[in-house]
């Protein structure tokens, strides 16, 4: 596969005007979508939820049929739920891992991502979404019970506990008959683009690794991630496509991670798009983080699509 190493790809502004269906379903997409950050106290946690009040509101227009299935797997002596999406046809098929955000004060929430899950699912991938420790049904501590306002070594700590239960997920996917362990794939945003670093960086299992604004939010304020961060990605063996907005926190959060991994010989390209802001932005955190939404998908889709086709050799993708 052939990718643009050193290039960082400037995107034209392109919002596209969402058709009278898509306003109908956005309501309840957000509901699933919004893992986004609420700031807090010294530690402005990656992708936790500003848009409660949309959320609540959504409920009732939630589908009730659901294209996916709720699985349970062991990591270590936990417990750790996750989502698992099947493509029509027989497969198997290569998969997409991909990590949530955090929510602040929704923990327990359960938020199967089904926008991007069934978007990555047409295109003929089989998709799990952990829940990873703390959320949903998984075991163990919340976030904020056990990092609290920490941007040092417990924050550090916790992801890479987080990791490791997206790690016990590759045994699990053994098991899984319509899955292809041979090609699999990393994807996450926010929180969730800080787990995909850090697990990319312990397995060769990973044909391929994208990050979503991994760290954008706590860049400026935690030298033990920013160091973490990269010093993970100089381990990453795999193409590494690094996504952000230009007005999100930080963009500087990806830009080094995949100069990290570039300086050790991976293939790399970044993306940084032009702004953008969300239908309702949240008054508490960059507008731009938000791109990663639902609501911003039509924007990137394609840019994932092309990345992962070729890697995973996927010739049902379209």
């Amino acid at each position: 596969m052939s990718l643009n190493r050193a290039v960082e790809i400037q995107r034209p502004a392109a919002r596209s005007i969402p058709c009278p269906a898509y306003k109908r379903l956005r309501a309840w997409l957000l509901v699933l979508s919004l893992a986004v950050v609420t700031p807090l106290a010294g530690a402005q946690k990656e992708a936790s939820g500003p848009q409660q009040e949309a959320d609540k509101k959504s409920d009732a227009g939630q589908p009730t049929a659901k294209p996916y299935s709720t699985v349970f797997y062991p990591s270590g002596n936990l417990r750790i739920e996750a989502y698992l999406y099947k493509p029509e046809g027989e497969g198997p098929f290569p998969v997409v891992i991909y990590n949530h955000g955090s929510r602040a004060g929704r923990e327990r929430l359960e938020v199967p991502f089904l926008f991007v899950a069934t978007m990555l699912s047409a295109s003929g991938y089989a998709v799990l979404v952990p829940e990873r420790r703390g959320y949903g049904k998984s075991d163990g501590t919340t976030f904020a019970e056990e990092v609290g306002n920490d941007v040092g070594q417990k924050l550090i700590h916790r992801f890479y506990e987080e990791s490791s239960d997206v790690l016990a997920s590759l045994e699990y996917l053994k098991s899984v008959s319509f899955v292809d362990s041979k090609r699999i794939a990393i994807m996450g945003w926010s929180h969730g683009g800080i787990a995909t670093v850090l697990t990319a960086s312990q397995s060769d299992a990973f044909r391929a690794v994208i990050n979503q604004a991994g760290g954008a939010l706590t860049w400026n304020r935690s030298s033990d991630l920013r160091r973490t961060l990269t010093d993970a990605a100089r381990k990453i063996k795999a193409p590494v496509l690094c996504l952000d907005a230009e007005n999100d926190a930080n963009p500087d959060s990806v830009r080094k991670v995949c100069d990290s991994a570039r300086s050790a010989g991976a293939a790399t390209k970044t993306i940084i798009y032009p702004p953008f802001t969300p239908s309702n932005p949240p008054p508490n955190i960059a507008p731009g983080h938000l791109i990663f939404t639902a609501e911003g998908m039509p924007i990137w889709r394609g840019d994932v699509q092309a990345f992962l086709e070729p890697v995973l050799e996927n010739r049902q993708g379209h």
